[in-house]
């Protein structure tokens, strides 16, 4: 998905926006970038992190850049920040989001006389898209709303100029823009874990499609926020980070939550509680605490060297990430009945091998508890599901097992009262080699997630835009 982190002080802002972006590294391995203005000169670094962390890719570089302002980008998918010449002036552009009618743009902008840089695999940035209809706009803030405007998507971004930065939240609000605050010093995250430990204080959450710029008077609120947000609430149960927040909730106390939940409607006879490391944990604690079953862990990450595995493109690499950071402790498995949570099933893939290793261990019987509902739909607006195709979720490939095809909308599917859902489920079990899946119900995901629905994103679980 991605993830933005800037500075504006009074004094030197390198160091917070150096920890402060790679605070935000769980949210992709592709690329980094950071960029500043020195006396009125921006420096820039871009790196590729597939192979090492953020951290220690930049740790050379930041000695050689200063200044009072910056920004930082976690990116999963391009060079980034980009700095852009155009009649605004000279400004720095990071974003995160996904741009569906990228190529459309594209083609109209390269009419109007515009030209790209080619991306590998001769596709245009989608950064430089956007910093070209900004550059249309007679200000930065009529540029911004251009954006909204003409995107099928969403883009949440920062821009870097030389009198300050302009924090701007997609049009819906489906990733968290939050503004923190510590003497002398301004920041702006879309992870509030990045805050506590640079002693920043939360100050203000902003709003769907709101912009705000940080400067010399502090914070300027340059477009109101919209009335309709929908944030993604799958940041609550996999991709945010158990320390932070979004709309003032935490991530982890809402996994605790989804556990418990999880456990209230239960009632399978088990010996033990476990979570698939690392998110499904605290699912599998707020199950354990509500269900009043001792909680284990059968399997142990080994995180030194291995990173997550569905940053990978390529399947095999994912595959063997999986499975070779995994260790599975037999004392803790061999003749047990063991309950899982896990976040949630995508392709379903890796779990199955997870699942065997089970077997291998001599797991008496394997139990699977899903935090959120059964993903049936790819996602239109975040680069977040993992999957490209339809056809690669769980819920999609056995809708097709079922009936012998796909079908364009599997609506039917959604309901767990059904017949079909139930069905679907089942072949997903079998395929798992599961004693027993239930997932979580939306309402049960909702509940404990604390937001009404109409201001959630549940696109891959029902559909509903």
């Amino acid at each position: 998905m991605g993830g933005l982190f800037g500075v504006f002080s009074n004094t030197d802002c390198v160091e917070d926006l150096f920890y402060g972006t790679d605070y935000h590294s769980h949210l992709g391995t592709s690329r980094g970038g950071l960029a500043v203005i020195n006396s009125g000169e921006f420096q820039r670094f871009i790196k590729d992190i597939t192979t090492s962390q953020f951290r220690s890719k930049f740790e050379n570089d930041i000695k050689k850049m200063h200044g009072n302002k910056g920004i930082g980008v976690i990116s999963d998918y391009d060079d980034q920040p980009l700095i852009i010449n155009s009649h605004l002036g000279v400004f720095a552009i990071a974003t995160v989001g996904r741009i569906i009618n990228l190529e459309t743009l594209a083609d109209e902008a390269l009419n109007n006389g515009s030209h790209f840089s080619e991306m590998h695999g001769g596709e245009t940035n989608p950064t430089e898209m956007v910093a070209t209809i900004i550059s249309q706009g007679s200000t930065f803030e009529q540029g911004i709303q251009k954006v909204q405007e003409m995107i099928d998507g969403s883009c949440t971004m920062l821009i870097l100029t030389s009198e300050g930065i302009y924090a701007a939240r997609d049009k819906l609000g489906r990733t968290p823009l939050v503004i923190g605050e510590k003497l002398g010093s301004y920041a702006v995250a879309m992870e509030t874990c990045a805050f506590p430990n640079l002693k920043y204080n939360i100050t203000k959450y902003l709003g769907p499609g709101e912009v705000i710029f940080i400067g010399k008077s502090g914070l300027e609120q340059k477009i109101a926020p919209g009335d309709r947000m929908q944030i993604c609430s799958f940041l609550w149960v996999y991709y945010g980070y158990p320390a932070s927040n979004y709309e003032g909730i935490n991530v982890e106390v809402v996994r605790y939550k989804c556990g418990a939940c999880l456990a209230k409607n239960d009632c399978v006879e088990i010996d033990l509680v476990a979570g698939i490391p690392d998110s499904g944990t605290a699912h599998g604690l707020g199950y354990a605490n509500e269900a009043k079953i001792p909680y284990s862990r059968p399997f142990v990450k080994y995180t030194p060297t291995w990173p997550r595995s569905f940053m990978p493109q390529v399947q095999s690499v994912r595959d063997r990430v999986a499975k070779m950071k995994l260790i599975p402790i037999k004392e803790l498995i061999k003749d047990k009945r063991i309950l899982f949570c896990e976040d949630s099933i995508v392709r379903g893939t890796q779990l199955r091998k997870t699942i065997q290793r089970l077997h291998d261990s001599g797991v008496n019987e394997v139990h699977m508890r899903p935090a959120c509902p059964p993903l049936v739909y790819v996602c239109k607006f975040l680069n977040f599901s993992r999957s490209r195709s339809e056809l690669d979720l769980a819920g999609r490939w056995a809708i097709k097992e079922l009936i012998g095809r796909d079908i364009n909308d599997p609506i039917e599917y959604t309901n767990p009262d059904s017949e079909n859902y139930k069905a679907m489920v089942d072949i997903i079990r079998k395929r798992l080699g599961l004693t027993t899946l239930k997932y979580q119900r939306l309402e049960d995901l909702i509940k404990a997630i604390g937001l009404p629905k109409e201001k959630l994103c549940t696109y891959c679980f029902d559909g509903e835009e």
